[in-house]
Formats: C-alpha cells, structure tokens, sequence
C-alpha cells in the first residue's frame, strides 16, 4: 500500500507531524507512507477559466491521485481545523477533485486531553462535501491527547494503549482501502459492460 500523509498544519513544532512521522516508520513493513506538508502551498483564490494553478496545488493533486490512500493529521484549532488545512481542501476541490472516491483516514493529536476530536468531526463534514467525495473510513477517529508528553526523544510513541488503538485502525484502514479500491474496480467494470451493451 502507498499512502500520502498530510500535516494538517503550518506549525514548525507539530506533534501532529511527529504521529505522522512515527506512523511512517513503525507500519514501513505494511506500508510506504509519504509524509507531505502543505505549509508551502498558497492561500487559497478561486481560480478563474484563464488563471493557472499553482505549482504547489498540482504536485499535492498528483500525489493525492498516486497514492492508494490518505492520511490526513489535524490539530485543533477553536473546535475547528486549521485554516491552511483548509484553504489545501479548497484548492483540490476546485482544481483537481483528487480526493473523489480515496479513501481517507483522519488521525490528531492535542495538548489537550480530548484530542482532537471536533476538528475531526470538522472534517469529516468536509470531506464528505459532493466537491470532495473521499472515502472516509468509518467509525474509526484515533485521537492523540495530552501529544507533548506522547513521544520519546526519538519519536517513538510512548502510550502503550494509544500504540495499541493505533495499530489497530492502521490495520482496519489496510482493509479499508483494499475493500473500497476492489468496490471502485467493479463499479468501473459494470460501467464499462453496460456501455457496451447499450452500444450493441
């Protein structure tokens, strides 16, 4: 499987970017997790017919359409998600819709204790908006609280039952993604054969 990694944020001290990173190393036998940052990408305009898309929003749009999956990590911000995360979701579903029918898996991490747990809900809303589409997996939030003290000096997590829960969604989301891209497959396939046939 080959997953791309989103740091829902532009902070240079994210223990949302430290689970991805360590979600990177500890499931490298399972996965090849690319782990991508949108700090760098523009704020978000609404393009017009003759403008052309950012060089930055093109390269997260291919990698999106590359990867079997995503992985998106939010912190929260007012109950909310961060508005670089934002403006990153506006500009895929104005540009390139790479988002439609990929599956997605939400994790986050807080100082707090609750996690991040209503940006995520944020952003399964979003997500799910006909302009996005993504496959969310559900039923399933992994939710890092209390994140400064979560990992060693060498970014390993610490919180033996959080390594567990995360172990255990990671597994589920491995299926998750095999399911939906065997769904989209025959989808596509009856497609095709109901073409032909209405052809003949």
């Amino acid at each position: 499987m080959k997953y791309l990694a989103i740091v829902g944020t532009n902070s240079d001290m994210s223990t949302n970017r430290m689970l991805l990173q360590f979600m990177q190393k500890h499931f490298s036998a399972e996965a090849e997790i690319e782990v991508y940052e949108i700090k760098d990408l523009p704020a978000f305009m609404e393009p017009d017919e003759d403008s052309e898309v950012p060089e930055k929003v093109t390269e997260l749009s291919a990698k999106i359409l590359n990867a079997d999956g995503v992985i998106i990590a939010t912190p929260e911000y007012d109950h909310a998600i961060p508005a670089v995360l934002k403006s990153a979701l506006e500009w895929i579903s104005y540009t390139s819709q790479a988002l439609t029918d990929k599956p997605v898996l939400i994790v986050g991490a807080s100082h707090g204790t609750l996690g991040s747990s209503r940006a995520q809900a944020h952003l399964r809303q979003i997500l799910d908006s006909p302009e996005l589409a993504a496959r969310i997996m559900p039923s399933s939030e992994f939710l890092l609280g209390k994140s400064q003290g979560a990992f060693d000096i060498s970014g390993k997590l610490i919180y033996a039952d959080k390594l567990l829960e995360l172990e255990e969604i990671f597994r589920e989301f491995v299926l998750f993604t095999k399911i939906t891209s065997k769904l989209l497959e025959e989808k596509a396939l009856n497609k095709k054969a109901k073409k032909y046939t209405w052809q003949e």
